[in-house]
């Protein structure tokens, strides 16, 4: 796995890089592990748009990704690491005892050939799966549960792993990437390991064309428009506009927008 560059004829091609897949073992997904995903351009049922700056990219299948692992103490077999369009990391195809195939997000030194395993006594390796309480402290974890039995929701992308910092009753307390402290449910699954690609973040886009690939449109800055468009435009010169502002008239820079009170108290320490 490696950072690949480019020869420099033209500007924008000087500063671009990119991936050499070198880890790559497999070109073609595992067809009946993927399925079309509509293309919304970011719109809501009503043709209404609700996600800005999206739209375009380039055609892709959605692969589906084995975030609860419950074929518990069954071990499959890694058959490949593939690329996904649809996420950061790696994954990985596995291939079960029973017959079953699966994806997986791949941690980094997980290789073909390798066994994991979902099951209470796996041995602490990356790839296998075990419920927090039986994980020992100071591991590196990725693909964490927040309820038992719906699956990983935290700790997915490319580079990134958390770590079990502490123990106490129902809850153990984990250390997320943005160093945030939180207690989760001992009985919550988590795989052991960092997650894969850790080269993504020395990617350098290189020009726009690139992100319209990626389905991202241009986002214009607020101080850039009039004033019927936005809260910051306007002026005779350029201004430094109102204070910073969504679109909407929420502020958005240091403007506490959480409001959760059934999880604050899981929250042992805020990421800032």
């Amino acid at each position: 796995m490696g950072v690949k560059l480019y020869r420099p004829y033209t500007d924008s091609r000087r500063h671009m890089t990119g991936f050499d897949f070198d880890e790559i073992t497999k070109s073609t997904p595992e067809k009946a592990l993927t399925i079309n995903l509509k293309r919304d351009a970011g719109r809501n049922n009503h043709g209404q748009i609700t996600i800005r700056h999206k739209g375009g990219g380039h055609k892709r299948r959605y692969r589906i990704i084995d975030f609860k692992r419950d074929m518990f103490d069954v071990p499959a077999k890694v058959m490949s690491i593939e690329y996904d369009p649809y996420r950061t990391a790696r994954i990985a195809l596995l291939t079960y005892k029973n017959g079953r195939k699966t994806y997986i997000v791949a941690p980094i030194g997980l290789k073909v050939g390798d066994e994991v395993v979902s099951s209470d006594g796996a041995d602490i390796k990356p790839g296998n799966s075990l419920p927090l309480s039986l994980i020992p402290m100071g591991t590196v974890i990725h693909n964490i549960e927040l309820r038992p039995g719906k699956g990983a929701q935290l700790v997915r992308g490319a580079g990134i792993g958390a770590s079990l910092i502490a123990k106490e009753g129902l809850y153990c307390q984990v250390r997320l990437p943005s160093g945030e402290v939180r207690k989760i449910l001992s009985v919550c699954r988590a795989t052991i390991g960092q997650v894969g690609n850790t080269d993504n973040e020395n990617i350098t886009i290189g020009k726009a064309g690139r992100s319209r690939w990626r389905n991202k449109r241009p986002t214009v800055r607020g101080t850039a428009m009039n004033p019927v468009d936005h809260p910051m435009g306007g002026g005779e010169a350029k201004g430094k506009g109102n204070h910073p502002m969504s679109p909407w008239g929420q502020p958005c820079k240091g403007y506490k927008t959480r409001n959760n009170n059934r999880t604050d108290k899981m929250i042992i320490k805020r990421r800032k």
